[in-house]
């Protein structure tokens, strides 16, 4: 399945894709549940829903981030051995873990705002992971079970606040400067996602590649380590890393402008699509 949250109307709801159409499941649950966060925890309930019959055009909506107000959203840092190489830093021990906040991200084809603050607008594309079933000091072996499905991420960043002091919150957590989606697709339809590739797309132009496998930290250690620190919770959202190619690394480098387009393709997931515009 394909779970996305949208807005139609004036109205916020979630729903299964079918095709080029939206099943409301928001409305057909009868107030069971409230999100697309309290449904990921039933997924047999999801799977009944998703024979009824199509509700809105995909056309007709706004697709918000798959989930908009996600209890915690985890970002990954160094976790590509080909970004580790073109940073010159030292492989990290143990993964590298910030946050993000919900009001930072926007879904696909919303606009990236560029601050007034700084031009150097980075793009970090990366494959993110939805937790589905909760749990505590999880073992690899089982970690799986807690994964709900795959989603697009763009990390974007603002690489001079980014480097103000060792910690990396200011330049990942501008306004609207990160995209999430365009949407959930359960696991049951990516059953090797490592075997998947990730593209980034600059005007049309592509600037990073590279297969999932690439990750030195994957889902199952991300889960195992994480959920040693706290409780992972449905909705929980990590983005796992972006692969080498990012704009700062280049010579000269490259950073998003107001009028660009940057996409996010990951095999098997989807295409997360955003323009980028100045801040008004």
């Amino acid at each position: 399945m394909k779970l996305a949250s949208y807005a139609i109307n004036g109205r916020e709801t979630y729903g299964i894709l079918v095709k080029d159409a939206l099943i409301d499941v928001g409305a057909a649950a009868g107030g069971r549940f409230a999100t697309l966060t309290d449904a990921l925890g039933d997924p047999e309930a999801l799977a009944t829903l998703a024979t009824r019959p199509p509700d809105h055009a995909l056309g007709s909506v706004t697709l918000l981030p798959p989930i908009p107000r996600s209890p915690r959203i985890i970002c990954i840092g160094l976790n590509y051995k080909s970004h580790i190489a073109e940073t010159g830093r030292e492989t990290p021990e143990y993964p590298m873990l910030f946050s993000r906040y919900p009001d930072s991200l926007v879904g696909t084809d919303a606009p990236l705002i560029r601050p007034h603050d700084s031009g150097k607008f980075d793009f970090e594309g990366e494959l993110a992971f939805v937790i589905g079933r909760s749990g505590r000091t999880i073992p690899e072996s089982q970690a799986m079970r807690h994964v709900a499905g795959y989603s697009c991420f763009n990390d974007g960043s603002i690489r001079d606040f980014q480097r103000h002091t060792s910690q990396f919150l200011p330049g990942k957590n501008f306004y609207h400067s990160g995209s999430f989606g365009p949407w959930i697709t359960t696991v049951d339809e990516v059953p090797d996602i490592g075997a998947q590739t990730i593209e980034t797309v600059l005007n049309g132009a592509t600037v990073q590649s590279g297969k999932l496998d690439d990750l030195l930290f994957g889902i199952e250690e991300l889960i195992a380590y994480i959920s040693r620190i706290w409780p992972v919770q449905p909705g929980d959202v990590v983005a796992t890393g972006t692969p080498g190619g990012v704009g700062m690394a280049r010579k000269p480098p490259l950073w998003m402008q107001p009028g660009d387009r940057i996409s996010i393709a990951i095999s098997g997931v989807g295409v997360l699509s955003n323009p980028v515009e100045q801040q008004a």
